[in-house]
């Protein structure tokens, strides 16, 4: 007797306690540096915007120009930290563009945006 698998049989991750909390608190952030990118777009002009924009389809732009998990580039598109690290070194540093600190925004905004609907990143891959 054989079984016909489907896709729909995959296994699939089972929820964790406080998933729906944590998704919760992406949204609201992923709302929040939404807000700020926009309203940091209207201060400051076309620059502003066209950096937020185009940071933000960043993930899928390296998707498109062949960055494949699990490689090193994938995982740094993806991690939370180097836009933050971006955002925060922006704010104290003695750099004033504009365009830098939004697109760092945008970076997080999608970021927060796909933590939101379940999309982790996969996992780094082992040391070798």
């Amino acid at each position: 007797m054989t079984t016909e698998h489907t896709r729909d049989d995959a296994p699939r991750p089972v929820p964790q306690i406080g998933d729906g909390l944590r998704r919760a608190g992406w949204g609201a952030l992923a709302l929040f540096l939404a807000a700020f990118a926009a309203f940091e777009s209207v201060k400051y002009g076309l620059p502003t915007t066209l950096a937020a924009l185009v940071f933000f389809a960043l993930p899928d732009l390296a998707r498109l120009a062949g960055v494949r998990p699990p490689g090193p580039l994938h995982h740094a598109v993806h991690r939370v930290w180097i836009p933050l690290l971006v955002a925060v070194g922006y704010s104290v540093g003695p750099i004033v563009w504009p365009p830098l600190f939004t697109a760092a925004l945008g970076w997080l905004t999608r970021i927060a945006l796909e933590r939101t609907l379940g999309r982790q990143p996969a996992s780094r891959p082992p040391a070798h």
